[in-house]
């Protein structure tokens, strides 16, 4: 497994965020992360990426413990926030070229992934353009062209969709998936949004801080005698529209 995570914990002072969380992500698969907000979704992101230190449990990223070998881990991770972290004022390319740079790539290597990545997005007319002069989906794409720059084994995309159309976050999530089948791509997705989860993919439920099931949503729905993954979810949190 990419990623595996054992007993995690974690609390706020005596607010319990994370309750023995144990998930395995399947290799080369769109992996959803599903819960309302306030589930622990972006705790558990940020534990993932180190932002916020283990303290109880392990985490292993493609045979590595996060916590002895957190620079092999760093490498094999791309990560795409729910709050966008591009500097408004720079231009497409030098937010791109600079977080090569946090990667050890220079310009001459980085030139060649930027343009592979933007045009894979539609986006290389835009490569000198501002970001402030982006739309919200364009924004989210460079964001997630820059996560994939240096090649990751896994990519990590907390509510990734959150202030975007109805037709941008069907595009944007199709096109994660056309990433899992053509580059074996790892993906962690986190939504609140039931309808960009699909019967086939691998689902965690996660509810006040705790895992309620895991499976292929398909096969979660068959368990519990569901007609789709809406009703699962209300089933076994008794939460309502």
């Amino acid at each position: 497994m990419s990623i595996e995570i054992s007993n995690l914990s974690f609390s706020y002072g005596s607010l319990n965020a994370l309750q023995d969380i144990n998930l395995s992500l399947q290799e080369g698969r769109f992996n959803a992360l599903l819960g309302p907000n306030g589930a622990g979704k972006s705790t558990l992101f940020a534990l993932l990426t180190r932002l916020y230190a283990l303290q109880q449990g392990e985490i292993t990223i493609t045979g590595h413990s996060i916590a002895r070998h957190p620079a092999q881990v760093m490498r094999k991770l791309g990560v795409v926030f729910q709050q966008s972290t591009l500097d408004l004022d720079l231009s497409v390319a030098q937010n791109l070229y600079y977080h090569a740079a946090l990667h050890g790539m220079s310009k001459r290597q980085a030139l060649p992934r930027i343009t592979e990545e933007l045009a894979r997005f539609d986006l290389s007319a835009r490569l000198h353009d501002k970001v402030r002069s982006l739309n919200g989906g364009h924004r989210r794409r460079v964001e997630i062209a820059r996560a994939l720059l240096h090649k990751p084994a896994i990519l990590l995309l907390d509510e990734p969709s959150v202030g975007l159309d109805p037709a941008t976050r069907e595009s944007l999530n199709l096109h994660i998936r056309e990433l899992c089948q053509e580059q074996q791509l790892t993906v962690l997705w986190a939504t609140h949004l039931m309808e960009e989860v699909q019967p086939d993919d691998p689902v965690t439920i996660l509810f006040r801080g705790k895992v309620l099931a895991s499976n292929t949503a398909g096969q979660l729905c068959q368990e519990h005698q569901c007609a789709d993954i809406s009703t699962l979810f209300r089933s076994l949190t008794g939460v309502t529209e």
